[in-house]
Protein backbone atom coordinates (compact mmCIF):
# COMPACT_ATOMS: atom_id res chain seq x y z
CA UNK A 1 0.00 0.00 0.00
CA UNK A 2 1.61 3.66 -1.05
CA UNK A 3 1.05 5.33 2.46
CA UNK A 4 1.88 8.73 1.65
CA UNK A 5 -0.67 8.84 -1.54
CA UNK A 6 -2.75 7.68 0.82
CA UNK A 7 -2.71 10.41 3.38
CA UNK A 8 -2.60 13.13 0.79
CA UNK A 9 -5.96 11.30 -0.47
CA UNK A 10 -7.51 11.42 2.81
CA UNK A 11 -5.88 15.51 2.83
CA UNK A 12 -7.53 16.20 0.27
CA UNK A 13 -11.00 14.34 0.49
CA UNK A 14 -10.81 16.27 3.86
CA UNK A 15 -11.42 19.56 2.19
CA UNK A 16 -7.54 20.82 3.50
CA UNK A 17 -7.86 23.90 1.49
CA UNK A 18 -10.38 24.97 4.06
CA UNK A 19 -8.28 26.88 5.83
CA UNK A 20 -8.84 30.50 5.87
CA UNK A 21 -4.96 31.30 5.22
CA UNK A 22 -4.68 28.22 2.49
CA UNK A 23 -8.11 28.77 0.71
CA UNK A 24 -7.50 31.75 -1.37
CA UNK A 25 -3.87 30.80 -2.11
CA UNK A 26 -4.67 27.17 -3.36
CA UNK A 27 -7.44 28.97 -5.40
CA UNK A 28 -5.40 31.62 -7.28
CA UNK A 29 -2.26 28.92 -7.63
CA UNK A 30 -4.68 26.76 -9.65
CA UNK A 31 -6.22 29.57 -11.44
CA UNK A 32 -2.80 31.00 -12.02
CA UNK A 33 -2.09 27.34 -13.66
CA UNK A 34 -5.23 27.02 -15.66
CA UNK A 35 -4.69 30.43 -17.27
CA UNK A 36 -0.67 29.76 -17.64
CA UNK A 37 -2.21 26.54 -19.42
CA UNK A 38 -4.76 28.14 -21.77
CA UNK A 39 -2.38 31.46 -22.81
CA UNK A 40 0.20 28.78 -23.71
CA UNK A 41 -2.37 26.30 -25.71
CA UNK A 42 -3.95 29.27 -27.72
CA UNK A 43 -0.15 30.87 -28.41
CA UNK A 44 0.73 27.52 -29.60
CA UNK A 45 -2.54 26.85 -31.64
CA UNK A 46 -2.29 30.63 -32.74
CA UNK A 47 2.20 30.38 -33.92
CA UNK A 48 1.21 27.23 -35.69
CA UNK A 49 -1.65 27.90 -36.96
CA UNK A 50 -0.40 30.88 -38.37
CA UNK A 51 2.58 29.10 -40.27
CA UNK A 52 0.57 26.60 -41.37
CA UNK A 53 -1.43 28.95 -43.09
CA UNK A 54 1.37 31.27 -44.63
CA UNK A 55 3.23 27.69 -46.04
CA UNK A 56 0.24 26.18 -47.12
CA UNK A 57 -0.40 29.29 -49.29
CA UNK A 58 3.42 29.40 -50.52
CA UNK A 59 3.38 26.04 -51.68
CA UNK A 60 -0.29 26.19 -53.02
CA UNK A 61 1.87 28.46 -55.86
CA UNK A 62 4.88 26.54 -55.86
CA UNK A 63 4.76 23.14 -55.07
CA UNK A 64 6.93 21.38 -52.47
CA UNK A 65 9.46 20.51 -54.73
CA UNK A 66 10.59 22.60 -58.35
CA UNK A 67 12.71 20.41 -61.05
CA UNK A 68 13.81 23.66 -63.31
CA UNK A 69 16.83 24.16 -65.82
CA UNK A 70 19.96 25.50 -63.70
CA UNK A 71 20.22 28.64 -66.27
CA UNK A 72 17.11 30.39 -64.91
CA UNK A 73 18.28 31.42 -61.86
CA UNK A 74 15.82 33.91 -59.97
CA UNK A 75 14.43 35.01 -63.39
CA UNK A 76 10.79 34.83 -64.02
CA UNK A 77 11.05 33.39 -67.48
CA UNK A 78 11.68 29.20 -67.30
CA UNK A 79 14.75 27.73 -69.88
CA UNK A 80 13.20 24.47 -71.28
CA UNK A 81 13.85 21.30 -70.62
CA UNK A 82 12.39 18.02 -72.43
CA UNK A 83 8.88 16.89 -70.73
CA UNK A 84 9.53 13.25 -71.52
CA UNK A 85 12.51 12.29 -68.63
CA UNK A 86 13.45 8.86 -67.48
CA UNK A 87 13.78 9.80 -63.53
CA UNK A 88 9.75 10.46 -63.68
CA UNK A 89 9.01 6.49 -63.10
CA UNK A 90 11.37 6.19 -60.25
CA UNK A 91 10.52 9.44 -58.48
CA UNK A 92 6.56 9.17 -58.67
CA UNK A 93 7.04 5.42 -56.97
CA UNK A 94 9.11 6.81 -54.03
CA UNK A 95 7.35 7.05 -50.99
CA UNK A 96 5.57 10.44 -49.66
CA UNK A 97 5.38 11.70 -53.15
CA UNK A 98 2.33 12.73 -54.11
CA UNK A 99 1.72 14.20 -57.12
CA UNK A 100 4.01 15.54 -59.96
CA UNK A 101 3.03 18.76 -62.52
CA UNK A 102 4.77 20.50 -65.27
CA UNK A 103 5.13 24.43 -65.83
CA UNK A 104 6.58 27.15 -67.21
CA UNK A 105 6.07 30.83 -66.54
CA UNK A 106 6.66 33.78 -68.65
CA UNK A 107 6.70 37.85 -67.67
CA UNK A 108 3.65 40.03 -69.40
CA UNK A 109 1.89 43.22 -68.83
CA UNK A 110 -1.87 43.22 -68.48
CA UNK A 111 -3.12 46.58 -69.93
CA UNK A 112 -6.64 47.53 -69.66
CA UNK A 113 -7.72 51.18 -70.76
CA UNK A 114 -7.00 52.65 -67.57
CA UNK A 115 -4.48 50.48 -65.79
CA UNK A 116 -1.18 49.04 -66.60
CA UNK A 117 0.49 46.16 -64.58
CA UNK A 118 3.15 43.74 -64.39
CA UNK A 119 2.13 40.11 -63.89
CA UNK A 120 3.83 36.37 -64.17
CA UNK A 121 1.83 33.84 -66.63
CA UNK A 122 2.21 30.94 -65.13
CA UNK A 123 1.30 28.44 -67.45
CA UNK A 124 0.18 24.73 -66.44
CA UNK A 125 -1.37 21.53 -68.52
CA UNK A 126 -3.78 18.96 -67.73
CA UNK A 127 -1.90 16.98 -64.77
CA UNK A 128 -2.38 20.66 -62.97
CA UNK A 129 -4.04 20.19 -59.08
CA UNK A 130 -6.57 22.96 -58.47
CA UNK A 131 -7.35 22.05 -55.33
CA UNK A 132 -5.65 24.64 -53.53
CA UNK A 133 -7.01 27.64 -55.76
CA UNK A 134 -10.87 26.01 -55.69
CA UNK A 135 -10.44 26.55 -52.37
CA UNK A 136 -9.25 29.61 -52.31
CA UNK A 137 -11.94 30.90 -55.22
CA UNK A 138 -13.89 33.67 -54.65
CA UNK A 139 -15.53 33.92 -58.04
CA UNK A 140 -16.13 31.75 -61.31
CA UNK A 141 -14.27 28.09 -61.58
CA UNK A 142 -10.66 27.14 -62.39
CA UNK A 143 -10.16 26.23 -65.84
CA UNK A 144 -9.32 22.91 -67.26
CA UNK A 145 -6.67 22.25 -69.87
CA UNK A 146 -6.57 19.83 -71.69
CA UNK A 147 -3.25 18.25 -74.11
CA UNK A 148 -5.23 18.75 -77.33
CA UNK A 149 -6.75 22.15 -77.75
CA UNK A 150 -5.13 25.77 -76.25
CA UNK A 151 -7.56 27.41 -73.85
CA UNK A 152 -7.48 31.48 -73.54
CA UNK A 153 -9.41 30.98 -70.21
CA UNK A 154 -7.37 31.89 -67.29
CA UNK A 155 -7.44 32.45 -63.75
CA UNK A 156 -6.19 35.51 -62.01
CA UNK A 157 -6.38 37.16 -58.09
CA UNK A 158 -9.07 39.49 -56.85
CA UNK A 159 -5.99 42.31 -56.42
CA UNK A 160 -5.49 42.27 -60.00
CA UNK A 161 -9.09 41.84 -60.95
CA UNK A 162 -9.75 44.62 -58.78
CA UNK A 163 -6.71 46.80 -59.98
CA UNK A 164 -7.86 46.20 -63.40
CA UNK A 165 -11.56 46.64 -62.79
CA UNK A 166 -11.94 43.15 -64.32
CA UNK A 167 -15.19 40.92 -64.22
CA UNK A 168 -15.67 37.20 -64.85
CA UNK A 169 -15.74 36.32 -68.76
CA UNK A 170 -14.37 39.66 -69.44
CA UNK A 171 -11.26 39.56 -71.95
CA UNK A 172 -8.03 41.21 -71.18
CA UNK A 173 -4.46 41.97 -73.59
CA UNK A 174 -1.27 40.99 -72.30
CA UNK A 175 1.74 41.94 -73.92
CA UNK A 176 5.19 39.70 -73.70
CA UNK A 177 8.70 41.90 -74.15
CA UNK A 178 10.35 39.52 -76.38
CA UNK A 179 11.82 40.34 -79.99
CA UNK A 180 9.45 40.83 -81.62
CA UNK A 181 6.87 41.26 -79.29
CA UNK A 182 3.75 39.67 -78.80
CA UNK A 183 0.33 40.00 -77.79
CA UNK A 184 -2.68 37.50 -76.33
CA UNK A 185 -5.91 38.04 -75.91
CA UNK A 186 -7.67 35.87 -72.51
CA UNK A 187 -10.54 35.39 -71.17
CA UNK A 188 -10.86 35.78 -67.24
CA UNK A 189 -12.24 32.25 -65.68
CA UNK A 190 -12.32 32.28 -62.28
CA UNK A 191 -10.62 34.80 -59.58
CA UNK A 192 -8.80 33.87 -56.56
CA UNK A 193 -8.05 35.27 -53.20
CA UNK A 194 -4.84 33.79 -50.96
CA UNK A 195 -4.13 37.68 -49.24
CA UNK A 196 -0.58 36.88 -49.86
CA UNK A 197 -0.15 40.02 -51.75
CA UNK A 198 3.06 39.34 -52.60
CA UNK A 199 1.70 36.31 -54.78
CA UNK A 200 -1.75 37.59 -55.50
CA UNK A 201 -0.22 41.05 -56.87
CA UNK A 202 2.17 38.97 -59.55
CA UNK A 203 0.66 35.53 -61.05
CA UNK A 204 -2.34 34.42 -63.48
CA UNK A 205 -2.93 30.97 -64.47
CA UNK A 206 -3.21 29.51 -68.24
CA UNK A 207 -2.60 27.05 -70.55
CA UNK A 208 1.21 26.31 -70.76
CA UNK A 209 0.60 25.55 -74.37
CA UNK A 210 0.89 29.90 -74.86
CA UNK A 211 4.02 30.05 -73.66
CA UNK A 212 5.26 27.14 -75.60
CA UNK A 213 3.86 29.10 -78.30
CA UNK A 214 5.59 32.40 -77.09
CA UNK A 215 8.59 30.89 -76.72
CA UNK A 216 9.11 29.05 -80.12
CA UNK A 217 9.07 25.36 -78.05
CA UNK A 218 8.06 22.00 -79.18
CA UNK A 219 4.87 20.14 -77.35
CA UNK A 220 6.60 18.54 -75.16
CA UNK A 221 9.30 21.27 -73.92
CA UNK A 222 8.49 22.33 -70.23
CA UNK A 223 9.98 25.06 -68.08
CA UNK A 224 9.62 22.55 -65.01
CA UNK A 225 8.40 20.39 -63.12
CA UNK A 226 6.46 20.82 -59.42
CA UNK A 227 6.53 17.54 -57.02
CA UNK A 228 3.99 17.96 -54.16
CA UNK A 229 5.20 15.40 -50.96
CA UNK A 230 2.96 14.22 -48.70
CA UNK A 231 5.01 15.06 -45.38
CA UNK A 232 6.26 19.35 -45.13
CA UNK A 233 8.32 17.86 -42.31
CA UNK A 234 10.31 15.36 -45.09
CA UNK A 235 11.09 18.30 -47.48
CA UNK A 236 14.58 18.63 -47.32
CA UNK A 237 15.56 14.73 -47.32
CA UNK A 238 12.74 14.33 -50.16
CA UNK A 239 14.69 17.26 -51.76
CA UNK A 240 17.82 15.70 -51.85
CA UNK A 241 16.13 12.27 -53.17
CA UNK A 242 14.89 14.01 -56.09
CA UNK A 243 18.29 15.85 -56.34
CA UNK A 244 20.05 12.35 -56.88
CA UNK A 245 17.33 10.98 -59.02
CA UNK A 246 17.30 13.99 -62.31
CA UNK A 247 20.82 14.97 -64.32
CA UNK A 248 23.49 17.16 -64.00
CA UNK A 249 22.00 19.65 -66.15
CA UNK A 250 19.28 19.93 -63.66
CA UNK A 251 18.42 21.41 -60.80
CA UNK A 252 15.86 20.56 -57.78
CA UNK A 253 15.04 23.27 -55.23
CA UNK A 254 12.85 22.94 -52.22
CA UNK A 255 10.67 25.80 -51.66
CA UNK A 256 11.93 26.99 -48.92
CA UNK A 257 15.23 27.77 -50.98
CA UNK A 258 12.85 29.53 -53.19
CA UNK A 259 11.30 31.56 -50.89
CA UNK A 260 13.96 31.29 -48.07
CA UNK A 261 13.06 34.91 -46.94
CA UNK A 262 9.42 33.86 -45.73
CA UNK A 263 10.31 30.47 -44.27
CA UNK A 264 13.32 32.31 -42.80
CA UNK A 265 10.67 34.73 -41.17
CA UNK A 266 8.14 31.91 -40.16
CA UNK A 267 11.01 29.97 -38.23
CA UNK A 268 11.17 33.10 -36.44
CA UNK A 269 8.04 32.89 -34.72
CA UNK A 270 8.83 30.15 -32.88
CA UNK A 271 10.97 32.46 -30.21
CA UNK A 272 7.79 34.53 -29.64
CA UNK A 273 6.16 31.06 -28.66
CA UNK A 274 9.24 29.79 -26.78
CA UNK A 275 9.26 32.91 -24.54
CA UNK A 276 5.56 32.91 -23.74
CA UNK A 277 5.74 29.60 -22.44
CA UNK A 278 8.39 30.14 -20.55
CA UNK A 279 6.85 32.81 -18.71
CA UNK A 280 3.90 30.74 -18.33
CA UNK A 281 5.44 27.90 -16.77
CA UNK A 282 7.35 30.73 -14.36
CA UNK A 283 4.28 32.02 -13.51
CA UNK A 284 2.29 28.76 -12.76
CA UNK A 285 5.67 27.48 -10.41
CA UNK A 286 5.83 30.42 -7.98
CA UNK A 287 1.85 30.37 -7.46
CA UNK A 288 2.17 26.26 -7.11
CA UNK A 289 5.73 26.75 -4.30
CA UNK A 290 3.57 29.26 -2.99
CA UNK A 291 0.78 27.29 -1.98
CA UNK A 292 2.98 24.20 -1.46
CA UNK A 293 4.85 26.46 0.85
CA UNK A 294 1.41 27.36 2.82
CA UNK A 295 0.18 23.70 3.08
CA UNK A 296 2.90 22.46 4.42
CA UNK A 297 3.19 25.36 7.01
CA UNK A 298 -0.42 24.50 7.81
CA UNK A 299 0.48 21.54 8.54
CA UNK A 300 3.31 21.87 10.81
CA UNK A 301 2.01 19.13 13.51
CA UNK A 302 0.83 16.73 11.06
CA UNK A 303 4.46 16.70 10.19
CA UNK A 304 5.63 16.38 13.51
CA UNK A 305 3.26 13.44 13.81
CA UNK A 306 4.73 11.22 10.86
CA UNK A 307 8.04 11.54 11.74
CA UNK A 308 7.45 10.93 14.95
CA UNK A 309 6.02 7.72 14.39
CA UNK A 310 8.86 6.66 11.94
CA UNK A 311 8.42 8.44 8.71
CA UNK A 312 11.54 9.66 7.12
CA UNK A 313 11.94 12.95 5.17
CA UNK A 314 11.18 11.80 1.79
CA UNK A 315 8.54 10.35 2.57
CA UNK A 316 6.90 12.82 3.89
CA UNK A 317 7.56 15.34 1.56
CA UNK A 318 6.06 12.76 -0.96
CA UNK A 319 2.75 13.38 0.81
CA UNK A 320 2.89 17.06 -0.21
CA UNK A 321 3.68 16.48 -3.53
CA UNK A 322 1.29 14.00 -4.11
CA UNK A 323 -0.91 16.98 -2.79
CA UNK A 324 0.54 19.48 -5.40
CA UNK A 325 0.64 17.21 -8.11
CA UNK A 326 -3.25 17.17 -7.44
CA UNK A 327 -3.53 20.87 -7.52
CA UNK A 328 -1.23 20.91 -10.71
CA UNK A 329 -3.94 18.37 -12.43
CA UNK A 330 -6.88 20.01 -11.34
CA UNK A 331 -4.98 23.35 -13.03
CA UNK A 332 -4.20 21.41 -15.87
CA UNK A 333 -7.84 20.24 -16.12
CA UNK A 334 -9.19 23.95 -16.45
CA UNK A 335 -6.68 25.71 -18.25
CA UNK A 336 -7.06 22.91 -21.29
CA UNK A 337 -10.92 23.11 -21.14
CA UNK A 338 -10.68 27.22 -21.16
CA UNK A 339 -7.66 26.76 -23.97
CA UNK A 340 -9.29 24.67 -26.25
CA UNK A 341 -12.50 26.07 -26.03
CA UNK A 342 -11.91 29.22 -26.78
CA UNK A 343 -9.12 28.05 -29.79
CA UNK A 344 -11.78 25.50 -31.19
CA UNK A 345 -14.19 28.72 -31.18
CA UNK A 346 -12.09 30.88 -32.51
CA UNK A 347 -10.77 27.93 -35.16
CA UNK A 348 -14.46 26.85 -36.58
CA UNK A 349 -16.04 30.47 -35.89
CA UNK A 350 -13.98 33.13 -36.59
CA UNK A 351 -14.32 35.41 -33.75
CA UNK A 352 -11.77 37.69 -33.59
CA UNK A 353 -11.06 38.84 -37.25
CA UNK A 354 -7.79 39.99 -38.82
CA UNK A 355 -6.97 42.88 -42.00
CA UNK A 356 -5.85 40.61 -44.99
CA UNK A 357 -3.15 43.53 -46.15
CA UNK A 358 -1.36 43.24 -42.83
CA UNK A 359 -1.49 39.92 -41.69
CA UNK A 360 -1.88 37.90 -44.87
CA UNK A 361 -5.22 36.39 -43.42
CA UNK A 362 -8.44 37.63 -42.89
CA UNK A 363 -9.20 35.80 -39.22
CA UNK A 364 -6.69 34.68 -36.35
CA UNK A 365 -5.57 30.93 -37.65
CA UNK A 366 -5.57 27.96 -35.17
CA UNK A 367 -3.87 24.77 -35.33
CA UNK A 368 -2.27 22.29 -33.20
CA UNK A 369 -2.30 18.55 -32.85
CA UNK A 370 -3.43 15.89 -29.87
CA UNK A 371 0.21 15.39 -29.50
CA UNK A 372 0.69 19.20 -28.98
CA UNK A 373 -1.78 18.78 -25.92
CA UNK A 374 -0.48 15.81 -24.16
CA UNK A 375 3.11 17.49 -24.60
CA UNK A 376 2.22 20.50 -23.22
CA UNK A 377 0.22 18.92 -20.57
CA UNK A 378 3.16 16.41 -19.46
CA UNK A 379 5.84 18.93 -19.87
CA UNK A 380 4.01 21.59 -17.77
CA UNK A 381 3.11 18.90 -15.21
CA UNK A 382 6.78 17.61 -14.98
CA UNK A 383 8.57 21.47 -14.87
CA UNK A 384 6.31 22.27 -12.13
CA UNK A 385 6.90 19.02 -9.77
CA UNK A 386 10.45 19.86 -10.42
CA UNK A 387 10.55 23.13 -9.13
CA UNK A 388 8.46 22.07 -6.32
CA UNK A 389 11.59 19.77 -5.22
CA UNK A 390 13.63 21.96 -3.63
CA UNK A 391 10.76 23.85 -1.61
CA UNK A 392 9.88 20.59 -0.14
CA UNK A 393 13.29 20.32 1.80
CA UNK A 394 11.52 22.83 3.96
CA UNK A 395 10.04 19.20 5.88
CA UNK A 396 13.75 18.24 6.44
CA UNK A 397 14.18 20.97 9.09
CA UNK A 398 10.88 20.75 11.14
CA UNK A 399 11.41 18.39 14.22
CA UNK A 400 8.57 16.49 15.91
CA UNK A 401 8.46 17.66 18.98
CA UNK A 402 8.66 21.59 17.80
CA UNK A 403 6.14 20.51 15.04
CA UNK A 404 4.00 18.81 17.29
CA UNK A 405 3.68 21.74 20.02
CA UNK A 406 3.28 24.02 16.86
CA UNK A 407 -0.13 26.49 17.07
Amino acid sequence: MNVEYFIAKRLISAKEGNNRLSRPIIRIAILAIALSVAVMLISIGVVKGFKKDIADKVIGFGSHIQITNFSNNNSYETGAISKNQDFFPTIEQEDGIQHIQVFATKAGIIKTKDEIHGVVLKGVGSDFNSSFFESNLVEGKVPIYNDTLTSSRVLISKKIADLLALQLEEKLIMYFVQDPPRVRKFVVSGIYATNLQEFDDLYVFGDIRHIQNLNNWGSDSVGGFEITISNFDNLDAQTQMVDEKIYYDLNAQSIKEINPQIFDWLKLQDINVNVIIILMLIVAGINIITALLILILERTKLIGILKAIGQSNWSVRKVFLYNATYLIAKGLFWGNLLGLGMALSQKYFHIISLDPATYYMSSVPIYFTFTDVILLNFGAMFICLLMLILPTFLITKITPIKAIRFE
